[in-house]
């Protein structure tokens, strides 16, 4: 569910951008009235863009926050076996790292 609704954000503010760029071109040929009121809904469709990058901003700071929490909770709960996970994950992540450096 949450990457459906980050993809779904992503695809309406990448609509929104294209549909700015599109008028700001049209309103950089046009002149006099025309020209402004093109910029105009073009800054208001920017300004929509804005907002939304801003609410998935927020909404992927509280996701993260939640992710920490339980995670939180967990190592409380299981200190031991967040112990050995983490010192399995290392091992890994430094067989890795060596192997890498062979090359």
């Amino acid at each position: 569910m949450r990457e459906e609704k980050l993809r779904t954000v992503r695809s309406d503010v990448q609509v929104l951008l294209q549909e700015a760029q599109e008028l700001f071109n049209e309103a950089a040929a046009a002149t006099g009235k025309k020209a402004e009121d093109l910029r105009a809904q073009g800054e208001e469709i920017l300004d929509r863009a804005f907002i939304k990058a801003q609410g998935i901003q927020s909404y992927v700071v509280q996701t993260g926050k939640e992710i920490a929490a339980t995670t939180d909770d967990y190592v409380q709960s299981n200190p031991w076996r967040a112990i050995a996970i983490s010192t399995g994950v290392g091992l890994l992540l430094g067989l890795c790292v060596s192997r890498s450096g062979e090359r």
